[in-house]
């Protein structure tokens, strides 16, 4: 069987020879009911029914500072099927509305203009108040008290000055938060750094709750919630996309009920149980714009982890065009005398100490103790992740084929075209 996976922007075919053992784990969310709704129409039909809130333009009577929280570059939400619906309804409640679209970096690089015209198109980046969150700049934050952790929770004044704040985003599955959207535009998404460091703290890493899909008892998720409610976020309208990129599902209304109930909907479309654990997972970032480097394909990764067995070996397939993605990320797997090692320094850090990169390295830690990862990946960066403890090969057939040498043709082979679109759960 031939497949194609997801990498960068162009994919890359997997061959599975017919007498291997293979099972493949994909969400269900292609199998959705069909609908003669156009993406528009889909955002427009949740905006016309909010969950447990009024509409947004009842929401914006009388606000003269609204606050949209817009993803940034590194999330692949269809902005522009959000953002012209939400500025009318704002404007519609109030035609003199103060609007400022700030977008959610949280602890991410600036976002550039040519990434926000691909997101919001020419006109709204020429015409709408825009502001590109930074979390190091410590005279845009505003304190807003403590987080239930007992970080402090500071947040750009932009969001905190707000008459409205609202927020865009989508809901996937969340490799440590448990699922994307909703809270998290504010925490990390507008976050000081020094807020993101304690909700990213080593203990709340090393819970066994902070986990995908799981919310529950989740530390990391219950700061978050807190957040939002402190910064009194309002309104959300947060969509479900399938591997096109395409809206399938919204929901829209109170910050916190309709995220639930976001995530809920997602949950029975997204997990996934595996046959058995794997000896060989092969999984991917869900390509570009999410596989643009290594730290960020530190998620898709936790997928294979969560389906393979304790001495399975796992194939991340993800182009990383752009190196690392992190310095602190890079250092700390380049220059450590093992991933056991590093992990033992990682788990003394008190939650005020809390390094740039520390939860993604503790993460990527913990796969590499218990995996041997073969990393497909360009040619630029292969010297680059060898240094940091990872193998690598020209492409997942490569891969493949140095992962059988070792677990033999009888290994259970799980494919996972997409990383960070499933839920696995033994």
């Amino acid at each position: 069987m031939d497949m194609r996976l997801p990498f960068s922007r162009e994919g890359m075919m997997l061959h599975l020879d017919d007498n291997l053992d293979y099972e493949i784990l994909e969400s269900s969310i292609e199998s959705m009911p069909e609908t003669d709704k156009t993406e528009d129409e889909i955002v427009l039909d949740a905006m016309a029914h909010p969950i447990g809130s009024p509409k947004l333009s009842e929401l914006s009577r009388g606000k003269q500072k609204a606050v949209i929280i817009c993803s940034d570059h590194t999330r692949p939400v269809p902005s522009r099927h959000i953002i012209p619906f939400m500025l009318k309804e704002i404007r519609e409640g109030n035609p003199q509305a103060d609007i400022t679209l700030l977008i959610a970096t949280g602890f991410h690089r600036a976002t550039t203009r040519e990434e926000l015209v691909g997101k919001f198109g020419e006109e709204i980046v020429d015409q709408e108040k825009i502001v590109i969150h930074d979390s190091q700049n410590m005279d845009d934050m505003v304190n807003l008290g403590t987080l239930p952790s007992g970080a402090p929770l500071l947040i750009n004044k932009i969001a905190a000055e707000a008459d409205l704040l609202v927020s865009e985003g989508f809901i996937e599955t969340h490799f440590f938060a448990g699922f994307s959207g909703g809270r998290k535009s504010v925490l990390p998404g507008v976050s000081s750094a020094v807020t993101v460091l304690g909700n990213h703290c080593s203990a709340f890493i090393d819970s066994p709750y902070s986990r995908t899909g799981v919310l529950e008892n989740n530390p990391v998720h219950r700061d978050m919630i807190a957040a939002s409610r402190m910064a009194d976020q309002k309104y959300i309208v947060n969509v479900i996309i399938d591997a096109d990129k395409n809206i399938v599902h919204a929901v829209a209304g109170d910050a916190i009920e309709a995220h639930a109930a976001g995530c809920r909907f997602l949950r029975q479309y997204c997990q996934v149980t595996p046959e058995k654990a794997a000896d060989i997972a092969i999984s991917t970032n869900g390509g570009y714009p999410l596989d643009q480097n290594m730290y960020q394909s530190v998620k898709g990764m936790t997928a294979a982890e969560a389906a393979s067995g304790e001495d399975g070996i796992i194939i991340m397939v993800s182009s990383c065009g752009d190196g690392h993605g992190g310095e602190g990320f890079y250092q700390a797997l380049k220059n450590c005398e093992s991933p056991g090692s590093l992990m033992e320094e990682i788990l003394k850090v008190p939650q005020d100490q809390t390094k740039p990169d520390q939860w993604e390295y503790q993460i990527q830690s913990r796969i590499l103790m218990r995996h041997r990862v073969i990393y497909v990946m360009c040619e630029q960066y292969r010297a680059m992740a060898e240094e940091m403890g990872f193998e690598t090969a020209a492409d997942v057939n490569e891969a493949l084929a140095k992962a059988l040498e070792e677990k033999g043709k009888d290994a259970h082979i799980t494919v996972i075209p997409d990383g960070v679109s499933v839920m696995v759960h033994m």
